[in-house]
């Protein structure tokens, strides 16, 4: 009886510690889901799943040679391409901003989930939806493109006379290039910015095709990459339109975010940590954005916006707000 009694209270109290554990992991769960289910988050779905189509299909049926079946066809005009596949992101960033944040990039949405402007449970919807998009771009363009001028449907494929690692490295110096631009269009804390977002985006796409298709084919977006080669079953060196542009992306948006422009709320934070040691911060507590002396450093202090790219700030707060209450409590 005593081992019988012993025994249950082992494991009575090892189920209250597992309880509190299990408890926070499921609040964890809601709060990595929380929004998922709403009409909104799928109307942002539907919306990355129809930018991703259209922009496959246009930008894929620029790589078509009409001239395919001369004896002697010129080839493919790069200009053609790169403007084709930059002034499309540009239309439809100004068309799908205001309904998903306008990713149309599996490497934006990654680099989104790096620096907590889009939960995980977003993220993986996002890159369903923009997969199946683009497989659904390239199927129609190869349903209704004649087969002999079909040729391999815009493809990325790598040049001959580079290396696997050359190219890995050109598609995260042109991904970097991109979401670089992406971070510094769409951030809430400046207020110069006196042109157009969409059009600046649109055009480093436009930059990066035009140096890189020689290269590796500039794809600069692993879903662009990935439907032609479901629809064609070429996969060679496909890995390197993963690997190198989520690389790219997040190297990118982690420095843009907590190096060359880190938001007022991750600075407070790191004041907070910094306020245990020794450093002398007493005197710079209060004070207002105009006593510092830079316009630069008035910009850094100041609260920024809410933006559309920024889909969980408001969230966040919520989450952050309801904590202290409950730590009143």
């Amino acid at each position: 009886m005593r081992e019988e009694f012993s025994g249950r209270n082992k494991f009575c109290g090892c189920l209250r510690r597992c309880l509190p554990s299990c408890s926070c992991h499921c609040e964890c769960a809601m709060a990595a889901f929380k929004g998922v289910w709403t009409q909104d988050f799928w109307r942002a779905v539907c919306g990355e799943f129809l930018a991703m189509l259209i922009f496959v299909l246009l930008g894929l049926g620029s790589t078509i040679n009409w001239s395919a079946a001369q004896e002697s066809p010129p080839p493919p005009d790069l200009v053609l391409i790169s403007l084709c596949f930059g002034l499309s992101i540009a239309t439809l960033v100004q068309c799908f901003g205001h309904i998903s944040g306008a990713h149309i990039n599996p490497a934006v949405t990654v680099a989104m989930v790096a620096t907590r402007k889009l939960s995980l449970a977003k993220g993986v919807f996002y890159l369903g939806a923009q997969c199946l998009g683009a497989v659904a771009g390239a199927a129609i363009l190869y349903g209704v493109t004649p087969p002999a001028v079909r040729g391999s449907l815009g493809v990325t494929s790598v040049n001959a006379g580079i290396s696997t690692g050359h190219a890995l490295v050109i598609e995260l110096l042109i991904t970097f290039e991109l979401v670089f631009t992406v971070c510094a269009t769409c951030d809430p804390k400046r207020s110069d910015l006196k042109g157009s977002a969409a059009l600046a985006i649109g055009l480093s796409v436009c930059i990066g095709h035009l140096f890189a298709i020689p290269y590796t084919g500039a794809s600069m977006n692993p879903a662009r990459s990935f439907g032609p080669a479901v629809i064609m079953g070429h996969w060679e060196n496909h890995w390197v339109y993963w690997v190198g542009p989520l690389i790219g992306a997040v190297i990118a948006a982690a420095l843009y975010e907590y190096l060359f422009c880190p938001d007022i709320e991750l600075k407070r934070r790191y004041t907070s940590v910094l306020s245990k040691s020794s450093f002398p911060r007493g005197q710079y507590e209060g004070m207002e954005p105009a006593a510092f002396p830079s316009e630069q450093a008035q910009l850094v202090v100041k609260q920024p916006a809410f933006t559309v790219l920024d889909v969980e700030r408001a969230e966040r707060k919520e989450r952050e707000a309801a904590g202290e209450v409950l730590s009143s409590v």
